[in-house]
């Protein structure tokens, strides 16, 4: 017998199970927004006396550990909203006291009320929470932000978001103002006696004011053309100069070797126009880009590409390394297109932050030299590879083939 019971409520009336929960509870924790639900079920009165009034996540954990300490008050019933594990305290409660101590009730969560409101199916949507309540710190862990929706929207037709008074519809619709093709909904107060779903596109939400709790359900209608293609940029779709751009077939070959995670941070360091740390960017969303870049012109290239692209997810580090690179958070990936004669010092650099995977591009047999013994001297297993292409062209009506210089994509990788 479980004595730690996390009823979801705010949806559908309570289950026989719920009822009899209730019933034997000798405390039912709630906040204050969940107190005004809970007086709208029949089953309210009878149990008013045993409610207990905790606003913050910490203290009702703190509470619960207090009671489990000392056996008291118990069963406990911790009402929540909707599907407690659905982005809500369900989790918590299973990571703090074990799943022998607890068991969850669930109702329907938001984002299902929210979809059959709006009439729209919901299986092929990315859910995604932008709560990040009053806490800061809480916040900047989220995994994404509005920014990011622009290319999300690239992967998926539909996102289904968790807002709150900071990320609310309005915030939300400005990060998508130049996006076309856009519907918006917005479901307010579901659940509640005077719940209602508006809809538009995000210049008409973004204008508009909404009360809380909401849902957003963000809608791209249409299939995905010209820029959301996920991978395979060409040269000639890139801002670069002078032909200073990673060549379409090596960039591909350079980027399998990186094994990209799908979240985590990875610095392109000599950068140049931004190819490689483009398409790692759009390839996966959940990374953190680092284009490091020494060159003005280059970084203006770069800076070009972001905007063209809206990759919320890069950033442009305007300095030399391995200077430019202290500031940075550790990489999980480092790809080097240039070095500045500082191939050495780089890769140690990478070593002491135990990077699991280094891949260097070289043009000449000088540098592969440096990237061999480098990377050999900071303990990675190395492999090398020779990237030779030759691209047909027509030459007096009939077709040849003209090779472009080789480059060498050196791989290294440290024992984990």
């Amino acid at each position: 017998m479980a004595e730690i019971y996390v009823i979801g409520i705010g949806y559908r009336p309570l289950t026989e199970d719920g009822k009899r929960q209730l019933q034997a509870a000798r405390v039912i924790l709630v906040s204050h927004r969940l107190l005004t639900v809970f007086a709208g079920y029949p089953e309210y009165e009878a149990h008013k006396d045993k409610i207990l009034l905790i606003e913050r996540v910490e203290e009702t954990l703190a509470f619960l550990a207090g009671q489990l300490a000392c056996g008291d008050k118990l069963p406990a019933v911790l009402l929540a909203s909707g599907d407690p594990l659905f982005f809500g305290i369900g989790r918590l409660v299973l990571e703090r006291f074990g799943r022998q101590r607890v068991e969850i009730l669930p109702d329907l969560s938001a984002i299902q009320v929210a979809f059959a409101g709006a009439k729209e199916y919901w299986d092929d949507a990315l859910l995604i929470s932008l709560h990040g309540g009053p806490d800061p710190k809480r916040r900047r862990k989220l995994p994404y932000a509005p920014d990011d929706l622009v290319q999300l929207l690239r992967h998926h037709p539909k996102i289904a978001i968790l807002t709150d008074k900071v990320m609310n519809p309005s915030v939300i619709a400005q990060a998508l103002a130049n996006e076309t093709n856009i519907q918006i909904f917005v479901c307010q107060k579901l659940g509640y006696p005077d719940q209602s779903i508006v809809s538009g596109a995000p210049a008409e939400i973004a204008a508009g004011s909404y009360a809380d709790p909401n849902v957003v359900i963000v809608k791209r209608e249409g299939r995905a053309t010209g820029h959301d293609i996920g991978f395979g940029l060409a040269e000639d779709e890139i801002h670069h100069s002078r032909g200073l751009i990673t060549k379409d077939e090596v960039r591909a070959v350079a980027l399998h070797k990186l094994r990209l995670p799908m979240r985590g941070v990875i610095w392109d360091i000599g950068a140049g126009s931004g190819a490689v740390a483009i398409e790692a960017a759009r390839v996966c969303p959940g990374l953190r880009v680092f284009a490091v870049e020494r060159a003005t012109e280059q970084a203006g290239h770069i800076s070009q590409n972001k905007i063209r692209y809206q990759v919320a997810n890069m950033e442009l580090v305007l300095g030399e390394a391995p200077e430019a690179l202290y500031r940075l958070p550790a990489p999980d990936r480092v790809f080097i297109g240039g070095s500045g004669g500082r191939m050495t010092e780089i890769i140690d650099l990478a070593a002491q932050l135990a990077t699991p995977r280094v891949v260097v591009n070289a043009a000449t047999i000088d540098s592969l030299h440096a990237a061999v013994s480098a990377l050999e001297g900071a303990d990675y297993e190395v492999e090398v590879s020779e990237i030779s292409v030759a691209r047909a062209r027509k030459i007096a009506g009939h077709r040849g083939f003209a090779a472009l210089n080789p480059v060498f994509v050196i791989s290294g990788v440290r024992a984990s």
